[in-house]
C-alpha cells in the first residue's frame, strides 16, 4: 500500500471515528479504504 495524505472536514473525521467506535471498521483508514472502493466502483468500474 501507498500512503496518501488527506485533509478532511472535522465532521467527516468525527464520522468515521463513529463508525470505528461502533466496530464496522477497525480503523479510519479501514472505513476510508472501503469508501475509495465503493465510489471506484460505483463511477469507475460499473461497466465491467
Amino acid at each position: 500500500m501507498k500512503l496518501v495524505t488527506v485533509l478532511l472536514p472535522e465532521a467527516y473525521l468525527e464520522g468515521l471515528d463513529e463508525l470505528v467506535r461502533q466496530n464496522m471498521y477497525p480503523s479510519r483508514s479501514a472505513a476510508i479504504r472501503a469508501a475509495v472502493r465503493d465510489l471506484l466502483r460505483r463511477e469507475l468500474w460499473k461497466s465491467r
